[in-house]
């Protein structure tokens, strides 16, 4: 499945790319979870609190993330992004626009900022994940390098009162893919077309 869903999206033309980021940011900001603190109309206390999004740069034909990063940040939402350390878990760092993120290994890009440590990721309001499907029950398929299940331990240990919320193209929401044991569910998908919500 993963072989199968890597070949259709190497297959998408850059403009079908372009606005699918486009659509992804537009979906991204109107979640139920941030809308409350960016809306014109929020009250003095949702506009004085500052949301926390841990989120990440596409790489190749993954959704692309680049609009919706600056417009998040221009919305005054902190950003954090991963840096993959040697053992595959992830680091994280602010994001402080595209001219500072910097090349790393298998064609990351990641902040050149301060590094924050592995726990940061639990004080996010929403966590956006990259995959390459989702099932009805919020069953996630990533892309098999283990990463992004630390970090969801890493959230369910911590209690974290995380969103989780994976970003992908509209045909990847399925009724069902592959599950192990370890899985954690999230809560919803991001898609072009608009957001997908799971009962767990």
């Amino acid at each position: 499945m993963r072989r199968d869903l890597q070949e259709v999206r190497r297959s998408l033309p850059p403009d079908v790319l372009a606005a699918a980021g486009e659509a992804l940011a537009r979906r991204t900001l109107e979640l139920e979870e941030l809308a409350p603190f960016l809306a014109p109309s929020a009250g003095p206390e949702e506009a004085a609190r500052r949301p926390t999004v841990a989120a990440y740069v596409s790489m190749g034909s993954e959704p692309p993330t680049g609009a919706l990063l600056d417009r998040l940040r221009d919305a005054g939402v902190r950003v954090l992004l991963p840096v993959l350390m040697p053992d595959n878990d992830l680091d994280w760092a602010p994001y402080e626009g595209a001219d500072r993120l910097v090349p790393a290994g298998w064609g990351l890009h990641e902040p050149a900022g301060e590094r924050l440590g592995p726990q940061a990721v639990t004080r996010a309001d929403v966590v956006l994940l990259p995959g390459l499907a989702v099932d009805r029950d919020g069953v996630r398929l990533g892309r098999g390098g283990g990463s992004y299940d630390r970090v969801l331990e890493r959230l369910e240990r911590a209690g974290a009162p995380s969103h989780l919320v994976v970003l992908l193209f509209d045909a990847e929401v399925r009724d069902e893919v592959p599950a192990e044991p370890h899985d954690r569910r999230v809560h919803a998908a991001v898609t072009p077309s608009g957001v997908h919500r799971f009962r767990h």
